[in-house]
């Protein structure tokens, strides 16, 4: 399946722009985005945390993506 992976902040740096499109294989996790993405983009391996939302709520782990879903890369924050 091909995702279209959308950044903010600091993981749109990352990434080069808005958004990337990555191939993966139809029974991928967030945990197993994760491992691609560290391996593909090794300066979010730098970052405190990585959150992956999918269709607007935060992600676990363990949850299995589907093509149609939106993904979105959510850096840690900080401000005051």
């Amino acid at each position: 399946m091909q995702l279209t992976i959308f950044g903010f902040g600091i993981a749109k740096d990352i990434i080069g722009g808005n958004t990337i499109n990555i191939d993966l294989p139809e029974t991928t996790s967030v945990a197993q985005l994760k491992d691609v993405l560290f391996e593909q983009y090794p300066d979010f391996k730098k970052l405190r945390s990585l959150a992956i939302a999918v269709n607007n709520e935060y992600a676990g782990d363990e949850l299995l993506l589907r093509g149609q879903d939106d993904v979105v890369l959510i850096p840690p924050v900080s401000g005051g």
